[in-house]
């Protein structure tokens, strides 16, 4: 549990008498900041600003004052105004002569730093106070809290590299694995085409031979059907022979035929003679 000291430095009365307004605004200021402590069921941010309001005015008159400085310090812390608070209590850790108060400062100092998950600064704050006063409790609590939530997040970086790393890895290797599946899905597309552009030029090759004896058988018949014309135009020479017999035969025939119509015709000129 973190733990923030508190010193409110109460107006005494001595050697050195303060003005009426810086006293009436510093009693103000804390009075409204142990009002806001008391109240444990929340956070009253609206007295702690109001205390902080009282405090400024205050120091508008003695800005140096460590002790106001301190209580506006602490004001600041309780309205979550770290940054804020961080500033005032590094400078009142560096001015403080009193050891005791140094080492509250820089206890402050440490819890305003871890609020704002400034580890390593929280560590070496808590460091510091320890070195005025080691036997503070609360601040060795402090401290370990500190270092173990460095270490957790150590740890939650280093989880975060290695699966950054094991997601990298993995990413390269699903690359890889992508880049040689289309690689080989070029491949078999590469092959696969040349396969059909051979099966391609195969079967126009065959095509080509088709039409090539197409062609050819187209030019034997005609040559065969020049060969046959010819033929049968031309008499073979037994045809010739044979033709040639028949017309002696036809021509013996009809010169005696002529014959015998003549021989006839001489008989009945004589017949009629010898009439």
């Amino acid at each position: 549990m973190r733990k923030i000291y508190f010193i409110l430095f109460l107006l005494t009365i001595s050697g050195i008498v303060f003005g009426q307004n810086e006293r009436k605004h510093v009693r103000s200021g804390n009075k409204l900041f142990m009002e806001a402590v008391r109240d444990t069921m929340r956070i009253d941010s609206v007295k702690f600003s109001n205390a902080e309001t009282e405090y400024r005015k205050a120091l508008e008159k003695r800005p140096e004052d460590l002790k106001w400085n301190y209580n506006l310090a602490d004001a600041l812390y309780k309205q979550q105004k770290f940054e804020d608070a961080e500033g005032k209590f590094s400078e009142l850790a560096e001015k403080m002569e009193d050891p005791l108060e140094r080492a509250r400062a820089n206890h402050n100092l440490g819890n305003t730093q871890l609020m704002q998950e400034k580890l390593d600064e929280s560590i070496e704050s808590y460091k510091k106070a320890l070195r005025e006063n080691p036997e503070d409790i609360e601040t060795k609590y402090n401290l370990a809290y500190a270092q173990m939530l460095k270490k957790k997040q150590e740890q939650q970086q280093q989880n975060q590299d290695q699966n950054k790393d094991q997601n990298k890895d993995q990413n390269k290797d699903q690359d890889q694995d992508q880049n040689d599946q289309n690689k080989d899905n070029q491949d078999q597309n590469k092959d696969q085409n040349k396969d059909q552009n051979k099966d391609q030029q195969d079967q126009n090759k065959n095509q080509d031979k088709q039409n090539q004896d197409q062609n050819k058988n187209k030019d034997q018949n005609k040559d065969q059907q020049q060969q046959q014309q010819p033929q049968q135009n031309k008499i073979s020479k037994q045809d010739a022979e044979q033709l040639l017999q028949a017309l002696q035969n036809d021509e013996r025939d009809i010169q005696d035929k002529v014959k015998k119509a003549k021989a006839a015709k001489a008989k009945r000129s004589r017949s009629e003679k010898e009439w």
